[in-house]
């Protein structure tokens, strides 16, 4: 079994998921009725969404179940399992594309709902890259976006590399609307309300006066009447540069 302390001198060789631990142990007697790691997680999940990861601790969480935060360590050793647990446990609303349809098809789909996941729990991908991801549903995430880039026919060589170009923009694209999403929220403002005060604080500076009036054609070309709309045609339009970008590749020895 790896401990606790062993997950903090190496990082990058442990995890929740290799600690041997189970998940269902039997309750002491002490122990809270109807408390388990699954109730633990979905708690957990919910109140990342509510409050952010910055203000998440096992005291809060405890609170919000109504137990000690010493109950919470009869299932985990560390805040950083919970946090484990509660990423994996996101990633299982990634809904897997058809298997009955066009490569480009399933990866659109795929992509898309990646995307809505990062929107949705604007923590998750801060955390993404700090744990080893190999949680039941991270796995499958990624045993699916394998299987569509293989679909793809690419030479076997560069499927990690277009793996890479459309999921890592993915992620970058909704993270950064995740974070315009839930700043706007947090002002008590629309989206678009959002942007028109964004656009004028910029507009009143004049050193930004030139930058603006030089990008302002590009904006008006983009096309849409809400912000939400711009930015739907700029995530289709980069998914389909990025097939048109494999198709391309496809023929290349």
């Amino acid at each position: 079994m790896v401990s606790a302390a062993d997950r903090v001198k190496n990082p990058a060789r442990t995890s929740v998921w290799l600690d041997g631990r189970s998940p269902t142990r039997s309750r002491k007697s002490d122990q809270p009725a109807g408390l388990d790691r699954e109730r633990i997680t979905a708690a957990s999940v919910r109140l990342l969404d509510a409050e952010g990861l910055a203000k998440f601790s096992m005291r809060r969480l405890a609170a919000e179940l109504n137990v000690t935060a010493m109950s919470l360590y009869w299932y985990v050793d560390t805040k950083d399992d919970l946090l484990e647990l509660a990423l994996d446990s996101v990633f299982a609303e990634i809904a897997p594309p058809r298997t009955d349809a066009d490569w480009r098809e399933r990866l659109r789909e795929l992509a898309t709902s990646y995307r809505s996941m990062l929107v949705r729990h604007t923590w998750a991908s801060a955390l993404a890259g700090n744990f080893l991801n190999i949680g039941p549903h991270a796995m499958l995430f990624s045993y699916a976006m394998q299987d569509v880039v293989r679909a793809t026919a690419l030479p076997l060589r560069h499927q990690t590399g277009a793996m890479s170009a459309v999921f890592q923009f993915v992620y970058g694209f909704g993270t950064i609307e995740g974070h315009v999403v839930q700043r706007s929220a947090d002002a008590g403002l629309s989206q678009d309300e959002f942007y028109r005060q964004a656009m004028g604080t910029i507009s009143a500076q004049p050193q930004l006066k030139e930058l603006l009036a030089a990008s302002r054609s590009l904006m008006e070309a983009r096309g849409g009447d809400t912000v939400e709309e711009m930015r739907e045609r700029d995530f289709a339009f980069a998914l389909d540069l990025l097939i048109a970008g494999i198709e391309a590749m496809r023929g290349r020895g």
